[in-house]
């Protein structure tokens, strides 16, 4: 499917969850999909508010494209941090590096630093947005296009789903999108500095997150749903 077509129907989709499910809002971890919804939501005035969660521990690249993209965009992006009292819990008890001694600790620190504060971002809104997309990893193969989120009680949308990365980077470059970048050297995907890291040729564009633990668990707890079979 033509890169014009893709871009037509997720256009619809979004005009869609803003007549059915307002309030509804993206969440933002400004990788290149983001940036392509950021722009669609821009570019077309969608009444989508934007927010993204701040862990402090992000690349500094992340933290400027947060900036220029408020800037270009003229949105308001609502930023939520995780709770100073929970970091400092977990700091003080296992180090500030823990993520890297078992999944338990690297799920724990995920659990702070981005599950506890979305619930934060969700709240009053009946419907949230996403950047996945189904070739992304084998946690996400199987990723719909609409799903209910039982835990935040409210519908999630996953509009680039059946995107390719050939696609979003089609769009980017068609619309000169602004982008991460680490992209240039070698991030397809972008997390925490720390638990990021470049592919190599042929890797899973998410061979990069969480690369020590195995790529049935490559997830941050964002979306607990999808689990490879």
């Amino acid at each position: 499917m033509e890169e014009e077509t893709r871009t037509r129907r997720t256009l619809e989709l979004l005009r869609t969850i803003v007549g059915d499910h307002a309030p509804a809002v993206l969440a933002a971890s400004f990788g290149a999909e983001d940036m392509v919804l950021i722009d669609l939501i821009a570019r077309h005035g969608l009444l989508i508010g934007v927010f993204t969660l701040d862990t402090g521990r992000l690349p500094e690249e992340t933290y400027s494209l947060m900036h220029s993209t408020a800037r270009r965009y003229r949105i308001p992006v609502a930023v939520f941090s995780p709770e100073t009292a929970d970091v400092e819990r977990y700091v003080a008890a296992h180090g500030p590096n823990a993520f890297y001694d078992s999944q338990a600790l690297r799920q724990q620190c995920c659990f702070i630093r981005k599950v506890k504060p979305l619930k934060r971002a969700l709240a009053g809104n009946r419907a949230w947005i996403t950047g996945q997309r189904r070739e992304q990893s084998v946690t996400r193969r199987d990723l719909p296009t609409r799903e209910w989120d039982a835990e935040h009680g409210l519908d999630k949308f996953n509009p680039l789903a059946d995107w390719s990365q050939d696609e979003v980077w089609a769009y980017i470059r068609r619309h000169a999108v602004p982008y991460n970048a680490l992209h240039d050297r070698g991030y397809p995907s972008i997390g925490c500095a720390p638990c990021t890291r470049a592919i190599g040729p042929g890797e899973d564009v998410r061979a990069g997150r969480w690369w020590w633990e195995s790529a049935e668990h490559r997830e941050c707890g964002l979306h607990p749903h999808r689990r490879a079979s």
